[in-house]
């Protein structure tokens, strides 16, 4: 049997891939078939697409090593292996997939029963599409960094996937949030709970010497590492999500400067599924303490167009793919 999928056969802009019918995917004795319902676009998909930086080619130096990208999706399972002990077919489940081949902008893709969550109660495939990466980063940044309630954070590029659910997850601990985005983005902010919002195309936070931060989560980075450290309080610290090689490196050596010297914190946080941490950010859901904030859905068809707006740096929260009927 065939389905539709996106599949690219070489690095580049998103005029790379296309819609194309491909065999469908059989489940190995470990997996479940999952019809896709929905899936979401990240910034691990946009550097796959185009092979930048280069550390993202390994295992596929001279063109990608899965053609189809896509590691967020909420579907509901349709066959099993004979080694699931969990699953069932019929079961509703959302996940992050890119352990697993990746694959999920496609209508069918098999994944292990151990990165899958059940879906949250009440909500949308779209919604729990939003979720995997984006809100499991969050909560992970908001942990490496000893979130406590009263601490004063401040999330660099809130008006993204990461940073909404990061602003909410904090808040729900009782933090003091400092929202650090586009001016264009500020009201969502605002509508989120920030107690406070900076455009930074008009001010740095970290130009004013009366404000100090017990954590800053930094999603978009593009200051100097001293900048940050500048703005952290005695005992503050500093969680990085991501970011490009330079900056990491930066990071490893101020980080290693900073713990010589004082009580400040320098923290990279590497993607780390977990389907613990997913059933964490379920129950969140399920109780009304964060909802995932939908910028705008794509059909399967406009995953490319997709691609370019999440590149382009302007959406706000999240960008879905809508695989069904399509």
């Amino acid at each position: 049997m065939k389905m539709k999928a996106i599949v690219y056969t070489s690095y580049g802009q998103p005029e790379v891939l296309s819609l194309q019918e491909v065999p469908k995917p059989t489940p190995k004795d470990n997996e479940v078939l999952i019809q896709v319902h929905a899936a979401s676009v990240n910034s691990w998909d946009w550097d796959l697409l185009r092979g930048v930086p280069y550390l993202v080619r390994l295992g596929g130096l001279r063109g990608p090593r899965y053609p189809t990208l896509g590691a967020d999706v909420a579907g509901r399972v349709v066959a099993v292996g004979k080694d699931i002990k969990q699953l069932r077919a019929g079961d509703e489940v959302f996940g992050d997939i890119s352990g697993c081949n990746w694959g999920g902008f496609a209508e069918y893709v098999c994944a292990r029963e151990e990165v899958l969550s059940i879906k949250p109660g009440g909500m949308s495939f779209e919604e729990a599409a939003a979720l995997p990466q984006a809100a499991v980063l969050a909560l992970q940044g908001l942990r490496k960094g000893e979130l406590r309630k009263g601490h004063k954070v401040l999330i660099n590029g809130a008006g993204g996937g990461v940073g909404t659910f990061a602003l909410q997850i904090a808040k729900s601990y009782g933090a003091e949030v400092t929202a650090v985005d586009h001016g264009s983005k500020l009201d969502l902010l605002r509508s989120l709970g920030a107690d406070e919002v900076i455009d930074y195309t008009k001010e740095h936070f970290t130009s004013n010497r009366h404000r100090r931060y017990d954590l800053i989560l930094d999603v978009a980075g593009f200051r100097s590492m001293f900048d940050y450290k500048r703005a952290l309080s005695p005992t503050g610290s500093y969680v990085m999500i991501g970011g490009s090689t330079p900056r990491i490196l930066q990071l490893i050596i101020v980080g290693a400067w900073t713990k010589r010297t004082g009580n400040k914190k320098m923290n990279l946080l590497l993607h780390k599924p977990s389907r613990d941490d997913q059933d964490t950010i379920r129950k969140l859901c399920e109780t009304g303490q964060i909802k995932p904030v939908i910028d705008r859905k794509y059909p399967l068809s406009q995953t490319a167009d997709a691609l370019k707006q999440l590149g382009e740096g302007n959406a706000k929260g999240k960008l879905i793919i809508q695989v069904m009927g399509n």
